[in-house]
């Protein structure tokens, strides 16, 4: 026991107690019933002896009518559905059975089988080699106590999930907590020596060096900085602004084309007009970072990747389209998912983080909507248009 932890240990009691506790309450609700059932067996049993013994007396006028029978046969107010037959199969008596069910043979079959199978049949004599057989079933009462133990066991479970999802809950926003502190504290980080590189930058530029040269480490500092705002908005409300989602793809597609592998064959498709919606710049640059990137492995650098924007009345959609391997149809919506990674390496928060930037930030949705396994995926981003 030395290697469980105390809250490992506590949770196993509490586990365990739990589990003794509706074996417990199961176990009584069982004996309960079967004393109930054998009471009404004896009720029944008195029942066909009382009826007996009146029907006995009911061919001597000279007897004197049993009271006992009398209470039992006349007067009693047993719920439990009975149903007399005689030992040619007709009909003598029947109580709190429904008459349309002895009315047709089939039906009066259906209900002896019914009867038969709830309780063993009681057989009662009249004397003078004249006999007939009870049949009856459970009392409604009965039939409630019967299914307790279900509706126990499903309170119990619906319960146990309230906690479980609780639990989960509680234990996913620690966990989201933790990620936005890490994330802010990268963005920190990667403040101070990026501000160094931007210093570095000038005194390039007072060396004469060769003007594209610093352009081009000037974008690459642009974009650490970029990605530094990204981290920082982690675990904030980011804010949104009116934007041409066109161009805004569009910069982010020239920037990956130009620092990825030559032998992918890159490809931008889209109107030739503004579309506006309501967009966070650095976060939706992410998304499509991550889905360009995704859509690259998934080729193994080498391929040809095409983003499409379409449009229509309310939403426009953006979709990477790649010749990789392929997603399985399993797996269309588990690819989202945190940890979920197809790759020896990686965390797997790439596409997580493009589900959560899109359908949490952007009020839009992002699915696979096609996939060929060894041809190729797509997967689209849609978001709503902003009406001028």
């Amino acid at each position: 026991m030395s290697f469980l932890s105390n809250r490992n240990i506590l949770r196993w009691v509490i586990i365990v107690a739990s589990f003794a506790i509706i074996s417990l309450i199961l176990w009584n609700t069982y004996t309960f019933f079967q004393h109930f059932k054998a009471e009404e067996r004896a009720k029944m049993s008195g029942w066909t002896f009382s009826y007996s013994e009146f029907s006995k007396d009911l061919y001597n006028p000279e007897a004197e009518i049993n009271k006992v029978a009398e209470y039992f046969v006349l007067d009693s107010t047993l719920t439990t559905p009975m149903l007399l037959l005689d030992s040619g199969r007709n009909i003598m008596s029947f109580r709190n059975i429904d008459s349309l069910k002895i009315s047709d043979s089939l039906k009066l079959g259906k209900l002896i089988l019914q009867l038969r199978k709830e309780n063993v049949p009681i057989e009662i004599s009249f004397g003078d080699s004249d006999s007939g057989t009870l049949y009856y079933g459970n009392s409604p009462l009965l039939t409630k106590l019967k299914y307790y133990p279900l509706a126990l066991i499903l309170i119990i479970v619906l319960f146990a999930a309230v906690v479980f999802f609780f639990y989960r809950s509680s234990k996913v926003a620690t966990q989201n907590k933790l990620w936005s502190g890490m994330a802010k504290e990268t963005a920190h980080q990667i403040g101070t020596p990026l501000s160094s590189l931007i210093g570095w930058t000038e005194i390039l530029k007072m060396e004469n060096v060769d003007p594209d040269h610093i352009s081009e480490i000037e974008k690459d500092i642009n974009r650490l900085q970029t990605i530094t705002d990204r981290f920082s908005k982690i675990g904030s409300i980011p804010k949104l602004e009116i934007s041409d989602i066109i161009n805004e793809t569009k910069e982010s597609f020239n920037y990956l084309k130009r620092r990825s592998s030559k032998l992918v064959d890159f490809d931008f498709v889209a109107p030739n007009e503004i579309i506006n919606v309501n967009l966070n710049r650095q976060l939706y640059s992410w998304t499509i970072e991550n889905l360009v990137k995704n859509a690259i492995d998934a080729m193994k650098g080498k391929g040809q990747l095409k983003i499409e924007v379409v449009a229509n009345d309310k939403y426009v959609h953006v979709r990477v389209l790649d010749t990789g391997k392929g997603i399985p149809k399993t797996r269309f919506k588990k690819i989202f998912e945190p940890g979920f990674t197809s790759k020896k390496r990686g965390w797997g928060l790439g596409l997580s983080l493009a589900k959560r930037i899109v359908e949490d930030y952007h009020d839009g949705k992002i699915k696979v909507i096609s996939s060929e396994i060894g041809k190729g995926s797509t997967i689209q981003v849609s978001l709503k248009i902003i009406s001028a």
